[in-house]
Formats: structure tokens, C-alpha cells, sequence
């Protein structure tokens, strides 16, 4: 068996007695845990130890992985320039996992590095390592960030990077390193949200039941407001373990300084097929992509059935029949909304009616909304199940003279500058005051934030 184990865990620089200054002792679970887990490793004597770190090189389309020999650095970014540490890397298994990882579609390798040496989410990990014996010039590791692209796309990988270890030979051990939220105390360094220790309880329930489809599957938005760190280093892990059985033992947690810290350790075993969550995610995505569908009413029906129409044959999609009088007998302008795994995939839509009907409007938005946003790719018809719609029908905008008479949740914007308009609609995720959304408008529209603008206010009926 190539894969000896696994385990997730934090990497906060305070544990480290020569950072913490006695700080780390309001940690002392998360420290003993640690060492249990390091010792572990010094026992099994990986042939690799593969870590994946949200704070390495993270691009929103790629996995990173780090090229070269060897690496190193010191904890100087965090006072103690004393803690000093050294790897070397296994250049074999990167270039082959390169390789592999892009001939099965997933898009990975050793380009695009930045800075080549070890960040923090590396060092702690190896410093525990170091501190239970392990000769670190003994062992050869294996560097990856983490990614903007899906949960399926993060599992698929961990399956590559198994597939390669057993072809390869080695014996590894799989470190996922990440912190879990970062708001679950209001005196903490980021505050706190209440979704903060609903994802910490979460995943590490999932974690510690080994479920990882629940991981696979948490709500996106639960975990944007949660300002979690390591999920996706987890999802890799889990593909790691794809149809192995394993036994997990949740050894600590703690959220002490406003930040959650699990340790949570796999003990692997025999193959077990039922544990194939790729194609347990497949089947779910696909059923969520079906309960969506049924929801939906005319106008998100028409967004879809024209960005599908589009997406599929490249040429634009005729009216259906028999639709409802409020989308033909009435023009207005439309905006038309796209979201993927819970971000943003496209935008576009019409201040005011271009077209005979809003029907057509929206027909026209869908396809603008899919190919022609600058801001992303087209969509492609692997993600049509993954796309979730909105459909904004704009009322009659307003000249205002105050931004007293603007109101983030009820009003959207349109902020004018000679030829220059920039819009925001409302109620959008993360704008939460009317200074906010200005500002955005105004960088739309290429306005500086120093000059004045017209402001004129507008109200919509939202569809989704």
C-alpha cells in the first residue's frame, strides 16, 4: 500500500514556543496533538511526505507545485529568525504528477513559481516533524498549493497523486495543512460571523467521521462567511484516500485566539470500493443540479434555456412559445447573474430596454452573460449542471441628489461621470454599506474614487 496515512492539521506560528513566548500554552491541546501525530509519522517512515498549504503558491485555476530540489526558510516573518528549516524535494514525483495530473485533466505542474521558499503552512508541520526525530534530510517531500477551481476537481487530484505514489513506488504520507475558521471570536484577529463555529463544527464532524462527501459538499457560503483556510488541503486529501478504508480519530481542537485548530488523524486500511466519493459527488451535484431546475420560475427557466441553447449549438435560441405575459408584453432592462460552486461566473445585463420584449431581453443577457463577460472564460458545457442562475428585472432608474436616499439591500446604483456610468444591482454578498457600493461602481466604470459622480438609484425584482 503506497499511501501510509493521513492527517489534517493547523499551522498556526504561535505554537511555536520560540514565536508563542508563552502564549502557545493556551494551545496545549492543539501541541500535544501535533507531537502524536509527528511521532505517528516517524514511526511509519514515509518514503515522501506530501503537504498541501493554502499559504504556498495558490492560483484560481491551477495547482502549484513547488519545483527544484530542495527549499528552505526561517520564522523570521514571525520574530524568531532562529527557527530554521531545510527540505528536500522529490523531483521525480513532481515532474510525473505534472504529467499525469494534466493528462487526466486536471490543470497542475511545477510552473508559474513565485517565491521558492517554505511558507508557514509547510514549516509548522515540518517543525513538529523535526522536533519527534525525523531526519529531514532523510525523507524527500512534495510541496502543493491549493486552487480557486471545485471540490471535484481538488478530489480528483489527491486520486492522481495516489495513483503516482503507487506507480512510482512510495510509500507517502499525506499532511493536509489548514486552519478552519477565522472569525469565531469577536475579540479575535478577524472578528466573528456565526457561521465561524457552524463550519468548524461541521468539518469536524466531517472529518471525524470520515465522511467526505459532507466535506465535498458543505455550503459555499457558509464557508465564505466562515473565512475558512484549509478545506480544499482537505478535499486533496480525501482523493488521496478514494476507496480506501480508514479509520479517523479527531485528536484535538481548540479556537482559543479566534481561529479554529483540528487535528484530525487517518489510519488507513484495506481498499474499499464503497468509499468512491467522486462518483458519489457526481451523483449528488447532479441531483442538487435537478431540485435547482424544478425551482426555477419562467424567467430563470428562459436565462437557462438560452445559455444552454448557446453553450451547446453556438447559435441563439428562439422564443419559446406559450410564455407568460409579464415577459412579453413589457420591455425593461434585464440583468442576467451566473454562479459556480458559489462564485461569481458572469454578468451582464441592460440599465434600459434594447429589445421588443423583456423576454428577448433576457434571451439576449443569458448569452452575453456566458461568453461575454471580460472577466472569465465562456462557459463550457461541462459546467452546465454546476451553474446557478439569477435573473435581476430592472425598474425605471431614479436621480438622487443624497446617498441618504440610497439603501444597499433595497436599491441598486449607477454612478455617471461625462460618458463614464458604472452599475451595481442590490442585496449583493459582501457589499453591505452604500460607501461600499458606490466605490465598486465607480471602479467599474473606470471612475477614480476622488471625483464626483451623478447618482441615480433603481430598484429590481429578483429572480433565482
Amino acid at each position: 500500500m503506497s499511501i501510509l496515512g493521513a492527517a489534517a492539521v493547523p499551522h498556526p506560528p504561535i505554537i511555536l514556543p520560540e514565536v508563542g513566548r508563552g502564549e502557545e500554552q493556551k494551545i496545549s491541546a492543539t501541541a500535544t496533538a501535533y507531537k502524536e501525530v509527528a511521532r505517528r509519522i516517524v514511526e511509519l517512515a514515509p518514503d515522501t511526505i506530501i503537504i498541501t498549504s493554502p499559504h504556498s503558491i495558490m492560483y484560481a485555476d491551477y495547482f502549484h507545485i513547488s519545483p527544484g530540489e530542495a527549499a528552505a526558510d526561517n520564522m523570521s516573518q514571525f520574530r524568531a529568525p532562529q527557527v530554521e528549516l531545510a527540505i528536500d524535494y522529490d523531483t521525480d514525483f513532481a515532474r510525473k504528477l505534472s504529467a499525469d495530473a494534466m493528462s487526466n485533466g486536471v490543470p497542475a505542474g511545477i510552473l508559474g513559481e513565485r517565491n521558492p521558499s517554505l511558507d508557514h503552512g509547510t514549516m509548522i508541520p515540518l517543525y513538529f516533524l523535526k522536533e519527534a526525530g525525523l531526519d529531514l534530510n532523510h525523507v524527500k517531500f512534495l510541496r502543493i498549493g491549493l486552487s480557486g477551481l471545485s471540490a471535484a476537481l481538488h478530489y480528483k487530484f489527491g486520486q492522481i497523486i495516489s495513483h503516482v505514489a503507487d506507480e512510482l513506488g512510495r510509500r507517502i504520507f499525506f499532511l493536509a495543512s489548514g486552519d478552519l475558521s477565522h472569525k469565531l471570536k469577536s475579540d479575535g484577529p478577524y472578528g466573528f460571523v456565526e457561521e465561524g463555529p457552524q463550519f468548524d463544527s461541521q468539518v469536524m464532524e466531517n472529518l471525524g467521521g470520515a465522511d467526505f462527501l459532507k466535506l465535498l459538499t458543505m455550503n459555499d457560503k457558509l464557508c465564505s462567511r466562515a473565512a475558512e483556510c484549509g478545506l480544499r488541503s482537505f478535499w486533496i486529501m480525501a482523493g488521496a484516500l478514494d476507496k480506501k478504508s480508514v479509520r479517523a480519530e479527531k485528536l484535538s481542537y481548540e479556537g482559543t485566539f479566534g481561529v479554529g485548530y483540528g487535528i484530525v488523524y487517518f489510519n488507513v486500511g484495506d481498499e474499499d470500493s464503497s468509499r468512491n466519493f467522486a462518483h458519489q459527488l457526481a451523483g449528488f451535484k447532479k441531483n442538487e443540479a435537478e431540485k435547482r431546475k424544478a425551482k426555477e420560475d419562467d424567467f430563470v427557466k428562459l436565462a437557462r434555456y438560452s445559455l444552454e441553447t448557446f453553450v451547446k449549438t453556438r447559435e441563439s435560441a428562439k422564443l419559446p412559445e406559450n410564455l407568460p405575459a409579464e415577459l412579453t408584453s413589457r420591455r425593461a432592462g434585464a440583468f442576467v447573474s451566473l454562479h459556480k460552486n458559489g462564485n461569481l461566473r458572469g454578468c451582464i445585463g441592460t440599465i434600459m430596454a434594447t429589445q421588443k420584449t423583456l423576454a428577448e431581453e433576457i434571451l439576449m443577457n443569458a448569452i452575453s452573460a456566458c461568453s461575454r463577460d471580460p472577466r472569465f472564460d465562456p462557459v463550457t458545457i461541462d459546467e452546465l449542471d454546476d451553474i446557478e442562475y439569477s435573473v435581476d428585472v430592472l425598474g425605471e432608474p431614479e436621480r438622487i441628489f443624497d446617498v441618504k436616499d440610497l439603501d444597499v439591500k433595497r436599491y441598486g446604483v449607477i454612478v455617471e461621470n461625462g460618458g463614464r456610468r458604472g452599475l451595481l444591482l442590490p442585496d449583493l454578498e459582501g457589499v453591505d454599506t452604500v460607501e461600499e457600493q458606490i466605490a465598486i461602481a465607480k471602479r467599474k466604470a473606470g471612475i477614480r474614487p476622488d471625483e464626483k459622480v451623478v447618482l441615480w438609484r433603481f430598484e429590481v425584482i429578483r429572480h433565482h
